[in-house]
């Protein structure tokens, strides 16, 4: 790579640098927050499932059409989310995302019809994907300098997991209060907290969110002009380290959906009951903001990509060791188990996005650099819920999670495999002010 390739982002640091150290913090803050309420209200079924479908009198079946629909449009937008991300500031991207997602949710909460509950997912899906996905994460990316990379991008997560525990915690007890009630009077509420919540962080990030666009460009010195998207997609899909980063986001998102199936294994295999299967689900989700800031910390203090290859590594050992624990096991046993593939899982979920500044790709089109690693990386979420499910086929019971749990670790990894590769392609690049 040469010098010029360098400037851009080199540019964009020390113009993030020079604001206020705690305002960028405060502005990372907000960004967490929106990533931390918008999605909970469109994923309300992990914890309201059964009221969802009393409430608004459809089938399981019904609600999976929905979400299957969410999916589609996920899959079919990360790419254009990007070029748009790249072409319209970060701020009014996620005030726009926010405002849909709190708009529709009030829309919600009257509980319409099954035709247009379709109409609500469709425009959550655009909300979520099309102009908050790539947006949020371009905007951390450019607001935080080259040794702060990932601390950032951790705290985003960690903080994002952080928000989603506060608000579900609150959306449980008012959901308790009015528990005696009918579905609809008790779930109403949760609904308007989650709305209220996205419509109250959007009218605030439309005060403190930084301009990106402008000083994208201005850092570019304008190369905007003269490109076309085809021709910064061409661009970009030249570039080796992003196709390997895709496969590293790929590998190790996989982590992320082993922890959905802790609390049915913990019931199966170490015969707990319900209760103590959620506490140390929940206790695991608490891990989530430890984990991930932690490991941001500690790859900016060491090198981004020697922890998340390190830290890949060791998850993956860590589950393939987890199916070996025995069912007699004390159970403070079993919750340092827990505690520990959480604290892994989440540290290298917080890292993967840190690593993108060692491709050195202009700021003018780190968008829809994300959105191509997007469409890649995150696929788990169309294919491995039917690998589970054709594992638990022909392996029913704890066997089956077990050899999903396996297959897991296997692709890890992998993973951890490619950022050794990835961390030899980019060993001889420089680093501004390193």
């Amino acid at each position: 790579m040469t010098v010029a390739m360098e400037s851009p982002r080199q540019e964009t640091a020390e113009s993030a640098a020079a604001g206020s150290a705690l305002f960028r913090y405060f502005q990372l803050g907000l960004l967490t927050l929106a990533a931390g309420a918008l999605y909970p209200m469109l994923y309300l079924r992990q914890n309201f499932e059964v009221t969802l479908l009393q409430a608004f009198h459809i089938t399981a079946d019904q609600l999976g059409e929905l979400y299957s629909l969410l999916g589609i449009v996920y899959v079919v937008t990360y790419i254009p989310s990007g070029w748009l991300a790249d072409r319209v500031s970060s701020r009014w991207l996620v005030v726009f995302s926010l405002s849909v997602v709190g708009l529709l949710g009030l829309w919600f909460a009257t509980y319409p019809t099954p035709s247009m509950l379709r109409w609500i997912f469709l425009g959550w899906g655009v909300a979520g994907g099309l102009t908050f996905w790539s947006a949020i994460l371009r905007a951390v990316k450019l607001l935080g300098t080259e040794r702060e990379q990932g601390r950032f991008f951790g705290i985003l997560d960690g903080g994002r997991g952080l928000t989603e525990a506060v608000l579900a915690s609150i959306a449980i007890a008012i959901f308790a209060h009015y528990a005696s009630a009918a579905p609809q009077v008790s779930l109403r509420p949760v609904i308007h907290l989650y709305a209220w919540t996205c419509l109250g962080i959007a009218a605030l990030s439309a005060f403190v969110l930084p301009n990106d666009r402008n000083r994208s460009r201005a850092s570019d010195g304008g190369g905007e002009a003269g490109s076309s998207g085809l021709s910064d997609f061409i661009t970009l899909i030249r570039i080796p380290e992003i196709w390997l980063i895709s496969l590293i986001v790929l590998t190790g998102y996989q982590l992320l959906w082993a922890t959905f199936s802790f609390s049915s294994y913990i019931q199966e295999h170490f015969s707990a009951s319900a209760v103590l299967a959620g506490e140390l689900t929940v206790i695991k989700l608490w891990m989530r903001p430890i984990g991930a800031i932690g490991g941001g910390f500690l790859g900016d203090r060491f090198s981004n990509v020697k922890v998340l290859g390190y830290g890949m590594f060791a998850a993956a050992v860590a589950w393939m060791l987890f199916v070996l624990v025995p069912a007699s096991v004390p159970m403070w046993l079993l919750a340092v188990c827990i505690v520990l593939l959480g604290l892994m899982t989440y540290s290298v979920h917080g890292l993967y996005w840190a690593i993108i500044d060692r491709c050195h790709v202009p700021a003018r089109v780190t968008g829809l650099a994300i959105g191509i690693i997007s469409m890649i990386g995150l696929s788990p979420d169309v294919f491995l819920p039917m690998i589970s499910s054709a594992i638990s086929h022909r392996f029913p019971g704890v066997l089956g999670t077990q050899l999903y749990f396996v297959y897991i670790g296997a692709c890890c990894l992998i993973g951890s495999g490619l950022v050794y590769l990835f961390s030899k392609r980019t060993e001889h690049y420089h680093f501004p002010g390193r």
